[in-house]
């Protein structure tokens, strides 16, 4: 098999491997049909955007909670306690 050829290949098994989730397919199906231009597809790409930012806030929520958690346990201080 010639070089190129394994190329071509390689980057069609690639772009089958990627489209392996059905709801991945489904949305590649629907690009190959329609194309990036329609409406469609820009309100995805907002969707896409705004799921991120989602995902964002969640990481900033924990990240937070964490910080909080670490101050928490260094602000606390053992006591002797003298037991008779």
């Amino acid at each position: 098999m010639s070089y190129l050829k394994e190329k071509i290949m390689g980057n069609k098994k690639n772009k089958e491997q990627m489209a392996g989730c059905p709801v991945g397919k489904f949305f590649a199906d629907l690009e190959a049909v329609m194309g990036k231009k329609s409406k469609f597809f820009e309100h995805m790409t907002r969707s896409r955007v705004e799921f991120l930012k989602g995902i964002r806030s969640l990481l900033d929520e924990r990240i937070e909670y964490y910080e909080k958690k670490g101050d928490k346990k260094t602000a606390k201080k053992m006591t002797k306690i003298k037991v008779e």
